[in-house]
């Protein structure tokens, strides 16, 4: 949740996901680093309780994932539900398409964080304000 401290483990085990970074997380990285887009601050593997976000921006309530496959799996619905549900938005590239297309990626984080994101990307708006949260829908198999 927005504004707790995450748990010693849970800094311990991104630290442990920063070291072992995939190629396209470290190139996605280096355009997020340092504010450089939209003069944003991004942070890596942020702990979502139980979930840990590739990439945050706290500020714009934004998630940003990378998926290895070409399909996206009943997990990652379940986590972007989660996330929605958090308050995030989140924003999903393949790895292929970071590592292929760094400029294409660049611009589309941008045009996000201008509220302006392509209807073609892979992008799961929140639906409730960060001091709305609710619970989390049905997807989830909860009544």
């Amino acid at each position: 949740m927005r504004g707790s401290k995450p748990s010693k483990s849970a800094v311990g085990r991104a630290r442990t996901l920063r070291r072992n970074e995939t190629d396209a997380e470290h190139v996605l990285w280096q355009m997020l680093r340092n504010r450089q887009i939209d003069g944003r601050k991004f942070v890596r593997q942020y702990p979502i309780e139980p979930y840990f976000a590739d990439f945050a921006c706290r500020e714009a309530m934004l998630v940003i994932e990378l998926d290895g496959g070409q399909h996206e799996s009943a997990a990652d619905i379940i986590r972007t539900a989660h996330l929605n549900a958090c308050g995030y938005s989140v924003l999903r590239f393949w790895n292929n398409e970071v590592l292929g297309n760094r400029e294409g990626c660049w611009h589309a984080i941008h045009s996000t964080l201008q509220g302006n994101p392509s209807p073609d990307l892979r992008f799961a708006p929140a639906t409730l304000s960060p001091e709305g949260r609710g619970k989390l829908p049905d997807i989830l198999g909860e009544k």
